[in-house]
């Protein structure tokens, strides 16, 4: 399940950055970045949210 959830978010990661620089605006892409590192905390093997 999290890696499902990891590749979904390197999906939306990638159309956000898309849609920020294609608008030239900074937000959207800085989301897209943080979505990119959320997971890859998700897809790291090791990680349990929980302890």
């Amino acid at each position: 399940m999290k890696k499902i959830i990891g590749f979904l978010l390197i999906a939306l990661a990638g159309y956000m950055i898309y849609l920020g620089t294609s608008a030239d605006m900074l937000p959207p892409t800085l989301t897209g970045v943080g979505f990119i590192l959320i997971a890859i905390v998700f897809l790291k093997d090791g990680f349990s949210p929980a302890p």
